[in-house]
């Protein structure tokens, strides 16, 4: 089975950047689109950001042109680079494939409150 650990998360003022990082415990997803989701109290999960197998990506409207999300497959790890944070930003960040195809990791934490 194949496991996601995110970390990178914390409070962070309006404004301000946090770079997330997802790691893999296997290899061979490489070749899968990869994704960053994310879930606020009370929504449901929603796709933010994804990145293909050869690093094409697309974004949510809502964080077009702040987050970059990138990739390192020799380190079998997803990155989601995160500026001008807002506090609509504050949710749960979590990786996946994109379809999420594998059990969904503990996430990590982004607030962004002054």
């Amino acid at each position: 089975q194949v496991r996601f650990v995110e970390s990178g998360g914390g409070l962070v003022q309006p404004g301000g950047s946090l770079r997330l990082s997802c790691a893999a415990s296997e290899s061979n997803l490489r070749i899968y689109t990869m994704g960053w989701y994310r879930q606020a109290p009370g929504k449901e999960r929603e796709l933010v950001a994804r990145i293909t197998s050869g690093k094409s990506t697309n974004y949510a409207a809502s964080v077009q042109g702040r987050f970059t999300i990138s990739r390192d497959n020799a380190k079998n790890t997803v990155y989601l680079q995160m500026n001008s944070l807002k506090p609509e930003d504050t949710a749960a960040y979590y990786c996946n494939t994109m379809p999420s195809w594998y059990s969904w990791g503990q996430g990590t934490q982004v607030t962004v409150s002054s």
